[in-house]
């Protein structure tokens, strides 16, 4: 194997909202990658939502130039990953294009759920870890006691920990020579067969799917035959070359750089993240092990509270999908709702990113159905399916077992909070796997149902610890649920879009609350409205939308008890025939009520 000596290949991992961005700003401005006229705050984050939220979604490449005092010069190729749970496997991808990471902790806030995680993807990546106790210049910042807990909770010393600053700049000199020292320069042999991993990409309305890659072993050059080893198709390249962070055309890509592919390539299917680009005639021996095919795995429905955007909102959909290989959607209908799609996406906040992206960039106005998981129904008669749309759901007759999806949850929270989080998560049918002290925060690991922190879980941890509670998860796979089909229906006929999947413990308690709330929106009619949940053909909750009532004794004054019992006898037979002849309009506001304040 030989070494690319004056090569680093690094990433900055970070739990969210510790400074990653800021801290790469001050790199790029040090390495002279910003212009006076480029300079603005978080180069690395292009989405608008992205730099309006502080978050980081689509991670960014880019190549600098660094000479050290002694007048070595050094190519580092920063790889920004994305900070959120929803993209971990997008994360652990970039981070095996690299050699080293910056572990980036809050000196005010000290070791969070997130951090601890994202150094376990970096040990498990075999990655040197360079930890950098950001923040230094707020009042509330203890550098050394965040070093200390580096130390405690990972393992990595204190004494290696650079102290740093992304708002002023301080010590990012230090880190520098920090990367160059401690991340070893990457190895490989440009002779051998061409292997490189594909780390993200995006489509380009002109070159077709842009790929980014590591070359692992062997030369990239224009011209070439390629071959996607997971995708099995052939394509040749157009163009290569570096990110700076625009995308710059090259030459070629030796061993051990990190750079950018045209080939033509028309579907992002093709082009999956993690996938294995080696030559067509001269294949690498094996692809790059860790590569899985992106699964949704939260399901909600998108409708467009205009049927006549439904057109708008499959073209908007068409194009966002063109970037992004993990979102899925396919047409459906609703009674309730007209027409629309079911999407899938890798978590609550990419739902989020989607729906919120449809309706600033392509000014859609949308109705989303509560969100789902995929559950594992196994029939009477032996036959396994997936389903994620309650619609689907079989009658209890015909189920065998129902299998719902698991995560391991791990909530790093203040001592004092404890109590309060813990019967939050026992709410949630959590049960508790490890208590872990950390100097005055305790790390609370419960295995948990993940359709239990689907709604409101994230927003009540948050209210609970005033803010200083964080969580992060990973899937453990299927479990056993006791599970009920909730069903609402209103005037006895079923409004599918309201119907949800939930444990049998909470289903008297949900019902309630969706038909209290549809009680309260439904407009009032001529005759009385009943609005129920059930479960099967038994009805767990009632509510009643009263009718108006035309005061019809307003005219007898005085006379007989008869003549108004006649004229009650009279209204009630009218009212009787109007209700199984008349029919209810549900509003559009009355679903974006429930579905809004559903949890």
């Amino acid at each position: 194997m030989t070494r690319s000596p004056n090569i680093r290949n690094f990433s900055i991992i970070a739990h969210v909202d510790h400074g990653k961005s800021t801290l790469a700003d001050r790199i790029l401005e040090q390495l002279g990658a910003m212009g006076e006229r480029d300079k603005r705050d978080q180069t690395l984050d292009t989405l608008e939502l992205e730099r309006e939220r502080g978050i980081t979604i689509k991670s960014t490449p880019i190549r600098l130039g660094y000479t050290r005092p002694n007048g070595e010069s050094y190519i580092f190729n920063l790889i920004d990953t994305p900070g959120h749970v929803d993209f971990n496997y997008e994360v652990s991808r970039s981070l095996a294009a690299c050699e080293g990471v910056l572990l980036l902790v809050d000196a005010s806030q000290g070791v969070e759920a997130q951090t601890i995680v994202n150094a376990y993807l970096a040990i498990d990546n075999d990655l040197e870890i360079v930890p950098v106790v950001n923040k230094i210049d707020l009042p509330a910042a203890d550098p050394e006691g965040a070093a200390q807990e580096l130390e405690e909770v990972i393992g990595i010393p204190a004494e290696d920990a650079v102290f740093a600053s992304g708002k002023t700049g301080a010590g990012v000199p230090d880190i520098l020579e920090a990367i160059v020292e401690n991340i070893p320069a990457p190895s490989g042999d440009p002779e051998a067969p061409l292997k490189a991993l594909i780390f993200d990409s995006f489509y380009d309305a002109y070159q077709g799917v842009i790929l980014f890659v590591r070359v692992l072993e062997g030369t990239l050059n224009p011209k070439d035959q390629i071959y996607l080893m997971n995708a099995g198709k052939s394509f040749d390249v157009d163009k290569v070359g570096t990110f700076s962070p625009g995308l710059v055309v090259g030459d070629t890509l030796p061993a051990g750089a990190v750079g950018w592919v045209a080939a033509g390539i028309k579907d992002i299917q093709d082009a999956q993240v993690g996938d294995t680009l080696t030559g067509k005639e001269s294949r690498t021996a094996e692809p790059f092990p860790g590569f899985k095919p992106a699964q949704p795995v939260v399901f909600s429905g998108l409708y467009p509270t205009d049927t006549e955007d439904y057109r708008k909102l499959r073209e908007a959909l068409e194009k966002l999908k063109l970037n992004d290989a993990a979102f899925s959607f396919e047409p459906e209908t609703s009674e309730a709702l007209g027409f629309g799609f079911r999407c899938g996406f890798l978590g609550l906040l990419h739902a989020e990113i989607i729906q919120e992206r449809l309706e600033r960039e392509y000014d859609l106005d949308l109705i989303a159905t509560a969100p789902a998981v995929v559950y594992r129904v196994t029939l009477t008669n032996g036959e396994v399916f997936e389903t994620q749309n309650p619609a689907e759901f079989p009658t209890r007759d015909r189920i065998e077992l129902v299998e719902e999806p698991y995560i391991k949850l791990s909530v790093m929270v203040p001592e004092e909070y404890v109590g309060p989080i813990m019967q939050l998560l026992q709410e949630r049918r959590g049960a508790m796997q490890t208590m872990n002290y950390i100097g005055k925060r305790v790390e609370l690991v419960y295995e948990v149902p993940f359709a239990e922190i689907l709604y409101d879980f994230h927003d009540r941890l948050k209210s609970i610890s005033r803010g200083y509670a964080s969580m992060d998860y990973e899937q453990i796979g299927y479990r056993e649920g006791d599970l009920r089909k909730v069903d609402i229906l209103v005037n006895n006929e079923v409004i599918d879009a309201l119907a949800v999947i939930v444990h049998e413990t909470k289903t008297y308690s949900l019902g309630r609350k969706i038909v209290d709330k549809m009680a309260e929106v439904i407009p009032r009619q001529m005759f009385p409205v009943p609005v129920q949940a059930t479960i099967g053909g038994k009805i767990i909750a009632r509510a009643t939308v009263k009718a108006y009532r035309k005061d019809v004794l307003a005219k007898c004054y005085g006379g007989d008890i008869t003549r108004k019992k006649k004229l009650l006898e009279k209204q009630k037979k009218g009212r009787a025939r109007m209700k199984q002849f008349g029919t209810v309009e549900v509003p559009q506001e009355a679903f974006l009520a429930v579905l809004a304040n559903e949890d």
